[in-house]
């Protein structure tokens, strides 16, 4: 399988190296605008290198492609791609604005495509089993979900690319946050109804922190949820965060380092120490790779992706006009598109754990 690279940056590397490390996957060239990355990417991988995806596109046969960029930047590169049949695994957030985002899946699918979205908690043991909890009634019907997720960002984020809207599209609810809110409706298998919000920049041109009161859909029940999310936090360089659970018949918490289940009257309490963010990272690349070939189910599927940026978008409008928001993440046609496919697959988990 022969892989490139769009953005070429530490995470870019990383992921690269991860990849070409993988059994019968070759690496074949990398871009990005800046000479430093490229110079630093050359080092290590014998291989060419471009300033723009456009000209690795159009010189290299690439059967997929790995892209680590500002996140504005998402849509056109991955499109890109995807028009030229190349499976694409893309870092998150998929994009920043809703009909990108579906417009990506539905070129994905249309064209037999791999479309995979960087959110690696699905690839996490404690968040899978958490979803398999739920899913198996451990706390009897879920009803309300409080999370959050706090950061040293801010500080190093307005030096970098992250703190320029016009590259990142927004602040710590895009970036970081993002991975809060996939977790969020990846565990309880939810779709976003409605959110309100209060979004504070703090005197930064980007947004820092962000409190939603969300209103969640699982198989026609209504979930309550609360999301904080702070770009001015104390945890670095991981952020710190916890998810906490509640059901007709008992309860689950995440947080420091400790899973906790409440389940028929009796309380579990075990180590849940985050794995090596390495182990993770290569955990979902060869998922992506797999999928790809055709042997796994596809592990993180762009239509999560897209239900985050649909309450992403939601929760700025909320903020932004200060009322309630209503969020369809799919038009009808897709609804019923991914229904059917759901149906069809079993809705198969691959990194459910036994």
């Amino acid at each position: 399988m022969n892989v490139v690279g769009i953005g070429l940056g530490d995470l870019g590397r990383l992921e690269l190296r991860t990849l070409a490390a993988l059994d019968g996957v070759d690496l074949v060239a990398g871009a990005d605008v800046s000479p430093d990355a490229r110079e630093a990417f050359a080092e290590e991988h014998d291989v060419p290198t471009y300033e723009s995806y456009e000209e690795l596109l159009d010189a290299e046969d690439a059967d997929a492609a790995c892209i680590v960029t500002p996140h504005t930047l998402h849509y056109e590169q991955a499109r890109a791609c995807l028009d030229r049949g190349v499976h694409v695994h893309l870092e998150k957030p998929m994009v920043t604005d809703l009909d990108h985002a579906r417009d990506l899946q539905k070129r994905a699918d249309e064209a037999g495509l791999v479309l995979a979205v960087g959110y690696q908690r699905h690839v996490d043991w404690r968040f899978q089993k958490i979803r398999r909890l739920v899913d198996e009634g451990a706390i009897g019907d879920l009803h309300m979900a409080a999370c959050f997720l706090e950061q040293v960002w801010i500080s190093f984020a307005e030096e970098q690319w992250r703190g320029n809207p016009a590259l990142s599209g927004g602040g710590q609810l895009y970036d970081s946050g993002s991975h809060l809110l996939d977790a969020l409706l990846w565990t309880t298998r939810t779709d976003p109804v409605s959110v309100a919000a209060a979004v504070d920049d703090r005197g930064h041109d980007v947004d820092v922190n962000s409190a939603l009161a969300v209103t969640l859909d699982r198989d026609g029940d209504r979930v309550t949820a609360s999301v904080g999310v702070s770009g001015a936090g104390r945890s670095t360089p991981a952020p710190g965060e916890g998810l906490h659970f509640w059901g007709t018949e008992g309860r689950i918490s995440l947080a420091d380092d400790t899973l906790t289940v409440e389940s028929g009257g009796e309380v579990d309490v075990e180590d849940a120490h985050e794995p090596q963010f390495e182990e993770l990272t290569e955990a979902k690349l060869e998922n992506f790779v797999d999928a790809v070939r055709g042997d796994a189910e596809l592990a993180i599927p762009a239509s999560d992706a897209v239900r985050v940026t649909a309450l992403t978008e939601a929760a700025y409008e909320a903020a932004e006009t200060e009322r309630t928001v209503g969020i369809d993440a799919f038009d009808e046609d897709e609804a019923a598109s991914l229904a059917a496919t759901t149906e069809a697959t079993g809705a198969v988990d691959p990194g459910d754990d036994d």
